[in-house]
């Protein structure tokens, strides 16, 4: 008798063996990984909206190299992503449609304003930074195509952590301006980017479900962690001050301790009432519009190719 479906994807991810697209899978580890995957293709996308609006204002042009690399960057993770949760059979028209409507979330970080040149620097350090301790835990993640998604995406992204924090310590041993912008920066980025690793796992109506299918490998509350514990002595080492006056060492658990998130302004963010949530998604759908001549005559070309192969 031959074994069931669900018992060799069971044996799989007991085994930490990836699991393909071809494989069985179940139908809701089918729908998480859409969830997720699709999410992050749209955090990548949305979030060149910030950062893109300074590639004309950068002060420098080696800033601005660095910078417009960076951008086109996300775009081509966005990508990635995009074509790897195609994998599952969701199609591109159904993930965007489900990020216009609301239904499909992206980072909330991302519905902040970026309000002066040093929040490009303190994006690159301190979201980035938190994108690479989740992202670094996804390249072991159960589904072979995001895996090796997230692997090739881990290395750019430590680029632009290095890139960010550069240009913090460049501004942190400026000016006395310098210093004061990228402190508000710091201090106006800092819980956002807190707030990027989710609810409290208590709270998390997903993440049970990821670990069990190793979808996701930490949960929240200890990548959120993780982050804090590597980005005090950064802070340190800047000569800013703290952003959260409870940061401390805790000799006992090992780690710092930090003061609570304001998980109602989480949740308005996420629920679409943040600073930049409608604009954000209103350039998404005119690029998204804009963009239809292109995908019209991508048609018609291959199309066209077609008929003349079959003739």
């Amino acid at each position: 008798m031959s074994e069931s479906g669900q018992a060799i994807f069971d044996r799989r991810i007991e085994s930490e063996q990836k699991v393909e697209p071809k494989d069985w899978m179940p139908a809701d580890y089918r729908k998480n990984l859409i969830r997720q995957m699709s999410q992050h293709a749209h955090s990548e996308v949305i979030g060149m909206q910030p950062e893109g609006n300074w590639i004309s204002r950068a002060p420098t042009l080696k800033r601005k190299m660095v910078l417009l690399a960076k951008v086109q960057d996300e775009g081509g993770h966005g990508l990635y992503l995009y074509s790897a949760t195609e994998t599952l059979n969701a199609t591109r028209d159904e993930m965007n449609e489900a990020l216009h409507s609301g239904k499909a979330k992206y980072a909330s970080i991302f519905n902040y304003p970026a309000l002066s040149w040093a929040d490009v620097g303190a994006i690159g350090w301190l979201v980035d930074g938190a994108a690479i301790v989740n992202q670094i835990s996804l390249q072991s993640t159960s589904y072979g195509p995001y895996s090796r998604a997230m692997i090739r995406i881990c290395k750019e992204e430590s680029f632009h952590q290095r890139q960010g924090y550069e240009m913090m310590i460049v501004l942190a041993n400026g000016t006395k301006e310098q210093k004061a912008m990228a402190q508000d920066a710091l201090n106006r980025i800092w819980w956002p980017s807190l707030m990027m690793f989710g609810p409290h796992d208590s709270d998390s109506a997903h993440s049970g479900r990821s670990m069990q299918w190793k979808i996701k490998r930490r949960t929240n509350d200890e990548l959120r962690q993780s982050f804090v514990d590597q980005t005090v002595p950064q802070i340190e080492f800047l000569g800013l001050e703290m952003p959260d006056p409870e940061i401390k060492w805790n000799e006992e658990r090992g780690h710092y301790d930090f003061g609570e998130i304001d998980w109602d302004e989480f949740k308005r963010v996420i629920s679409g009432d943040g600073p930049c949530n409608r604009d954000r998604i209103r350039h998404h759908k005119k690029a998204h519009d804009d963009g239809q001549w292109v995908r019209d005559a991508l048609v018609a070309y291959q199309t066209k190719k077609s008929a003349a192969s079959a003739a």
